[in-house]
């Protein structure tokens, strides 16, 4: 089905212009000022943007974690992201311990083959790495998981130590490969949560308490410290707090290659949210947790001065009344993770565009373009080209929506609670086309289950 888009805005990471887009066999075949093609079907754009459809690359679907299962599967969670705006996600793969890496990534197959409704990606999360497995980091590169992740959290169950550390990060060097970093200093953590619970200190709040900000910028500054050793880029994901953010700038500034996300959470969301009645604050538990207010202002300093690259949601739902709970008499049993993968679009431009923080080029390559660079898309993904897949955003920017889990045009994720509970956001996306397929209009969805690729990504492009 050929598809032409016309009267729009189109804007990317570096353009801004007024043009028609034609777009047959999934990818962007013409773009100019009043195009004279026909067309199966032609959207009128005019008043609206037209920009790349989002890139999420920080995401667990059907993810085992605490004794439960994050709440959206393949289906459900990308058929969310596609009404958000977000076309493409990378989610992880999990290697369990003693096994191998190779058998995780065919388990995270098995669970999207049939079910994804966008295009996506893994990486893989690599628990163990011994050196009569390393080749297998090679193999999982041939294969299109470029990237991998390693925890300095969790131990016991996803942490590995600076020796596992070196050796897979040297090997990621040497690929040409990208390690993404889960910094916080997770062994000191867990006894300051050991004397918290002796203390009788139990509810949500306590969660946030015994996860300094220091320990963060610790597992930050040492991560990197390693990875400049071991010769490999690497990319600090979910980065919650000025301390973590501090030691990326100092990184970057003596010219180590060194990358970060931030995510919507904590640049909307504060450390208050825990103090709701009634196990409420259980909602926010996620990891890293809320930081105070004041973090906020200097994380979207760094989005503006390039110290901070992408906008992910880390999206791991669990559902308030069922998993949560699972918690209720001792914090550090609550399902770490939130829901947020269909509002990441509305909220940054509503808090950046519209806030005044960013320009809405800059909005662009926050939410899709920088990822797409990154992680191996580019430009297939993360731009609007000729040749480029036609993934495709027609963008409302005076549209306002209040983000509610009753209110349909806002959440459709598997979630019973919404984490922006009564944001008013200014920017909503209302058609959404994947490989040149309409899947969002008028708040229906088009798409199918399985509808949406594996994505074999590239190896790591360099700085840019």
């Amino acid at each position: 089905m050929s598809l032409l888009i016309r009267n729009g805005r189109v804007v990317t990471a570096v353009d801004d212009y007024h043009a028609d887009i034609f777009v047959e066999d999934e990818t962007v075949s013409l773009i100019g000022r009043d195009l004279d093609v026909e067309a199966d079907r032609t959207i009128d754009a005019a008043g609206r943007l037209v920009i790349p459809g989002g890139v999420d690359p920080h995401t667990h679907m059907d993810m085992p974690f605490g004794g439960t299962t994050s709440a959206d599967d393949f289906e459900t969670g990308t058929r969310a992201a596609a009404f958000g705006g977000t076309t493409t996600i990378v989610d992880f793969a999990i290697q369990t311990k003693g096994h191998s890496t190779l058998e995780g990534l065919e388990t995270w197959h098995e669970k999207a083959a049939g079910k994804a409704g966008i295009d996506y990606g893994f990486h893989m999360i690599v628990t163990d790495m011994e050196d009569d497995r390393l080749w297998e980091m090679r193999r999982l590169a041939d294969e299109g998981v470029t990237s991998y992740k390693m925890f300095m959290a969790y131990p016991g169950v996803l942490y590995v130590d600076d020796g596992t550390l070196f050796r897979a990060m040297r090997k990621a060097g040497e690929d040409g490969t990208l390690v993404c970093m889960h910094a916080e200093n997770g062994i000191v953590i867990d006894e300051i949560v050991k004397i918290a619970l002796a203390e009788g200190k139990t509810a949500p709040k306590y969660h946030a308490l015994t996860r300094p900000t220091r320990m963060e910028a610790e597992g930050v500054h040492r991560s990197i410290a390693i990875a400049e050793v071991a010769g490999v880029p690497v990319y600090i994901v979910h980065l919650s707090c000025a301390d973590a953010l501090e030691q990326v700038t100092l990184a970057r500034d003596r010219g180590a290659q060194v990358f970060a996300e931030t995510c919507p959470q904590y640049l909307f969301l504060d450390l208050s949210h825990y103090d709701h009645e009634d196990f409420e604050g259980a909602k926010y538990v996620m990891t890293p947790p809320l930081r105070e207010k004041w973090n906020q202002e200097h994380l979207w300093r760094g989005l503006g001065f390039g110290d901070l690259q992408s906008i992910s949601t880390d999206h791991c739902p669990f559902c308030f009344k069922d998993q949560k709970v699972l918690g209720i008499d001792d914090f550090s049993k609550i399902p770490n993770g939130g829901p947020g993968v269909e509002n990441r679009m509305s909220l940054v431009y509503n808090g950046g565009v519209v806030g005044g923080r960013l320009s809405v080029n800059k909005f662009v390559e926050l939410t899709s373009t920088a990822a797409s660079k990154l992680f191996g898309l580019f430009p297939k993904k993360g731009t609007i080209a000729v040749g480029s897949d036609a993934d495709i955003v027609v963008f409302n920017p005076d549209r306002r929506e209040t983000i509610s889990v009753n209110n349909p045009c806002t959440h459709h994720m598997n979630v019973d609670y919404n984490a922006y509970e009564g944001t008013e956001v200014q920017g909503v996306s209302e058609i959404v086309i994947s490989r040149g397929r309409v899947v969002v209009e008028d708040n229906i969805w088009h798409g199918r289950a399985g509808g949406g690729n594996f994505i074999k990504r590239g190896l790591f492009g360099g700085p840019f």
